[in-house]
């Protein structure tokens, strides 16, 4: 409605004469207009067709794939097997760890992001495992669980894998030659 049409604190008034829209809406004419839009919806209501974001979001979207991982009717546990069985991993791997045995513990941890990577590709929909975009998510687990097993495999004393180069940095930066 025209601005003459609302009350002092913004409310809508009933119009001169005690007619209103039908429905209850505004009429078409006196709606404003801020962003594009295509033709009214079902209700008569302009509908947005722009792919730009909203000035001011009222709401997080849910990230693709971020759906239940098994049916509405299943217990919790199971709708989430995904992020509990990666949790779960972790957990065994961090009490490995906590046990005394540094390197299959580290190892145990990354391999558990690795699987969430591997999971996040392969399932549609994996509940709370679902952070960001399908794509963020996969490198984010994968880099990480990389990083992961490559310092494990790596820590001394006696590592279960040498890289040369690496040996060659580290001196070359050291050395005051």
């Amino acid at each position: 409605m025209s601005a003459d049409h609302r009350t002092p604190s913004g409310h809508e008034a009933p119009a001169p004469g005690g007619h209103e829209a039908p429905g209850g809406h505004e009429a078409p004419e006196d709606i404003t207009v801020r962003d594009p839009i295509s033709a009214p919806d079902a209700e008569g209501r302009p509908r947005r067709v722009t792919r730009r974001f909203p000035l001011f979001t009222k709401d997080t979207a849910r990230p693709e794939g971020g759906g239940r991982a098994a049916p509405r009717d299943a217990p919790a546990p199971a709708r989430q097997w995904p992020v509990l069985a990666v949790l779960g991993l972790a957990g065994l791997g961090l009490l490995v760890t906590a046990f005394g045995q540094f390197r299959i513990g580290t190892l145990l941890i990354g391999a558990a992001l690795l699987g969430g990577g591997a999971l996040r590709w392969l399932l549609p929909d994996v509940g709370m495992l679902a952070v960001r975009s399908r794509f963020t998510d996969i490198v984010t687990y994968g880099v990480l669980g990389t990083v992961i097993v490559m310092l494990a495999l790596m820590a001394q004393p006696e590592p279960w894998l040498q890289i040369p180069f690496l040996k060659d940095t580290l001196h070359f930066t050291v050395t005051n030659e």
